[in-house]
């Protein structure tokens, strides 16, 4: 990352704020969001692999700090009651779902991804169960931007099949 020009950062970064509107709905949060973001690509720079996708990894690192605030957040504002019954405001534990809808989304995932090419199921499906893209690549003995590329594909076809759960 010490090669890269501050020109291609600051443009890259004007390109997450959008994101991190999406993310947080709120212009202050967006701007926090970012610059922490930053922060964090540039203390972690010595992780970036020259010849990889810079937006990529920066939304990837925008992505998960927003998932790690957003879960300190609800950690902070879950209360215990100090009454006889000492129970938790904002638990779960006594809530029952009906799985029924929960059962017809995964139905509906594993057919969609049953429909995938080989040539896209394969890598998809090894990525997902935790394989690395260079892992995938050597096991399959194709290079790995085949492999991104093959993944991509079927994260897009599996996003048009299950459009339906896009707002759930």
């Amino acid at each position: 990352m010490a090669i890269l020009e501050f020109q291609s950062i600051d443009a890259v970064s004007k390109s997450l704020r959008p994101f991190a509107l999406r993310l947080t709905k709120d212009s202050e949060e967006a701007n926090d969001l970012l610059q922490e973001t930053m922060l964090k690509a540039f203390t972690n720079r010595e992780k970036f692999a020259e010849g990889t996708n810079l937006k990529a990894w920066l939304y990837t690192i925008m992505k998960n700090t927003f998932i790690t605030n957003y879960q300190r957040l609800v950690r902070r504002n879950t209360f215990i009651d100090t009454t006889e019954n000492l129970h938790y405001i904002n638990s779960s534990e006594n809530i029952t779902e009906n799985l029924a809808y929960s059962e017809f989304a995964m139905d509906d995932i594993n057919q969609a991804i049953a429909k995938l090419d080989e040539a896209y199921k394969t890598p998809f499906v090894m990525h997902f169960r935790g394989f690395k893209y260079h892992e995938i690549a050597e096991r399959l003995n194709i290079p790995i931007g085949t492999v991104k590329n093959r993944i991509h594909i079927a994260r897009k076809e599996l996003k048009d099949h299950l459009r339906q759960y896009a707002h759930n």
